[in-house]
């Protein structure tokens, strides 16, 4: 998929930055540590990628925790459920989602509703249900429409698509 080139460029912007000096900054401010791990945590969910989840999920959730930042430990709950499925843990995966999904709602961010209910029917797809995956991309659909997210539209159109 193309996207996932985008994401594989993410992670190594971030990964190169990380190693270089971030003072003095020209304009505005350095990026904190748990929105630089959030990124990465989140680009490797969108690949797919179990073995950069493992590197970048744990310390996202650490500071998640320690900074009592409710979006980001929904991020890492959602990611969490990913690598579960990877996994073959589904159950488990499921419970990470209803409840980063409850948050998202909770907070009102469209978007990342959008992403959880793609994973749902990532899930779904993985659990050969895919009558319940295609509602959830349905729902993911309403989502990135509303918000005119099209690179997201686009790649859960193709995942609907390739529903049998």
């Amino acid at each position: 998929m193309q996207a996932k080139g985008e994401f594989a460029l993410v992670t190594k912007n971030i990964e190169t930055a990380r190693k270089t000096s971030g003072q003095p900054v020209k304009r505005g401010t350095m990026a904190h540590e748990h929105h630089m791990q959030m990124l990465l945590t989140e680009a490797a969910a969108q690949r797919g990628e179990a073995e950069a989840l493992q590197r970048s999920l744990p310390r996202l959730e650490e500071l998640a925790k320690r900074d009592k930042h409710k979006l980001y430990a929904a991020i890492a709950q959602r990611a969490r459920s990913v690598l579960q499925r990877l996994a073959g843990e589904y159950d488990e995966a499921e419970a990470h989602l209803e409840q980063a999904l409850e948050v998202f709602s909770e907070l009102g961010t469209r978007w990342q509703s959008g992403r959880t209910l793609f994973e749902m029917g990532e899930l779904a797809a993985a659990r050969e249900n895919p009558e319940a995956a295609r509602q959830y991309y349905q729902r993911a659909l309403g989502e990135f429409e509303s918000l005119q997210a099209l690179p997201d539209f686009k790649r859960t159109t193709a995942a609907l698509q390739s529903l049998k």
